[in-house]
């Protein structure tokens, strides 16, 4: 009893350690890459950094931080929803913002009082964002059109759609500004407050993040759906072998993903702006990608993601004070983009290596009294094959 806790106790600290080694050498070769082009430019590292630190651990920053992070996080759960199938919805951009458009101007429209039109702008933003992404998974299922290349192209004319919608039906002109009537008052979520005596609050669609941060790891580790989804991204041979519809997964996949990405917007719709305008976040979709990749699709990894790559975006303006261009952030990101994945196989060449000398050792353990052929032989290889699996 005693060897079986310390082997899966030591494999679950292996694990565990692996699991973060990852992210934390992919940050600290970014950060060792940025100090290089940093002293390339004649520019100290320490300042820059220190910087970015102090005012990253304001009150209000961090009031920001969460506000962006918010929107980052739903952004990468919606194209993690496809990476865990082996799918790849470039399409969340054009996804969330048609989806924000539609939803918008339902909402300012008032066509129901309150918390119910509340409800009405969410349910259309998933709906629209879902039938849009419906799009690409129908054209792969039935002409075998790569989901990458009909997603990049949806994105062109989502862009193209919105702003002819925009112009001659939903938007109304306030000065300079083009955009969708304001949702009443009534149906906005309001903000809380993150520290008292602040003026900024934390936007109230943080709570949705959170459920969806939850459903997102029940629905896919806890259910069978999620297991079929894993396993026909992983070989869709053995999932026809085992009698999933691969073609009804793709399909449900890149709808589930869509509905997701119609959320993106609905922090800003919902408690920041309240309206589509020309000024509406864009670029979100991209983001959620990096930080999808950054997290390893998984809930905790990505929530982490989000909040560095918002508190990265959200500091950079600082290192104008002290002459450093805040496009250096930028490269920063890029580079723990390419860098997480490497870092990752990396790992994952590690953890195999280490599987491999674990199942060796067993075996070898095996050839006591009694033989590989005994009891004792048999039960130690089965161990040792259920503790790789």
């Amino acid at each position: 009893m005693t060897g079986f806790l310390d082997r899966l106790f030591g494999r679950v600290r292996l694990g565990g350690w692996l699991a973060v080694a990852a992210p934390v050498l992919a940050i600290v070769f970014a950060v060792l890459i940025t100090s290089v082009v940093l002293l390339v430019a004649g520019k100290p590292p320490v300042e820059a950094f220190t910087t970015l630190a102090d005012y990253g651990t304001q009150p209000r920053t961090m009031v920001l931080i969460l506000n962006s992070g918010v929107m980052y996080y739903i952004s990468a759960l919606a194209v993690a929803v496809g990476f865990r199938m082996n799918l790849f919805n470039i399409g969340v951009d054009g996804q969330y913002r048609i989806a924000a458009l539609v939803a918008a101007a339902f909402g300012g429209a008032a066509l129901v009082p309150g918390v119910l039109n509340t409800v009405l702008v969410i349910v259309i933003a998933m709906v629209v964002g879902a039938l849009w992404a419906a799009i690409a998974g129908l054209l792969r299922v039935t002409r075998g059109v790569s989901e990458v290349i009909s997603t990049i192209m949806l994105n062109a004319i989502a862009t193209g759609i919105g702003s002819w919608l925009l112009q001659e039906h939903f938007g109304v002109l306030t000065g300079n500004d083009l955009g969708t009537r304001p949702i009443p008052e009534g149906a906005r979520i309001p903000g809380m407050p993150l520290v008292a005596g602040t003026p900024l609050l934390v936007n109230g669609l943080l709570v949705l993040a959170v459920v969806l941060g939850v459903a997102y790891y029940v629905l896919l580790s806890r259910t069978r759906f999620g297991f079929e989804l894993r396993a026909t991204g992983k070989s869709e041979t053995a999932a026809v072998a085992s009698g999933v519809s691969v073609k009804k997964m793709i399909v449900v996949t890149m709808v589930m993903s869509g509905a997701v990405a119609g959320l993106i917007g609905l922090p800003e719709l919902l408690g920041a702006s309240y309206k589509y305008s020309n000024n509406f976040p864009t670029g979100l979709g991209f983001t959620g990608i990096a930080i999808a990749l950054l997290g390893r699709n998984h809930p905790v990894g990505m929530a982490v993601g989000a909040l560095l790559w918002s508190f990265l975006d959200n500091s950079s303006n600082q290192l104008q004070l002290i002459d450093i261009s805040k496009e250096i952030v930028q490269i920063m990101q890029g580079v723990i983009v390419l860098s997480v994945i490497i870092a990752y196989e990396l790992v994952h060449r590690y953890r195999v290596v280490a599987d491999q000398r674990r199942v060796g050792r067993q075996l070898a353990g095996s050839d006591g009294p009694g033989g590989g052929n005994g009891r004792n032989g048999d039960v130690s290889g089965r161990q040792a094959v259920e503790e790789t699996a």
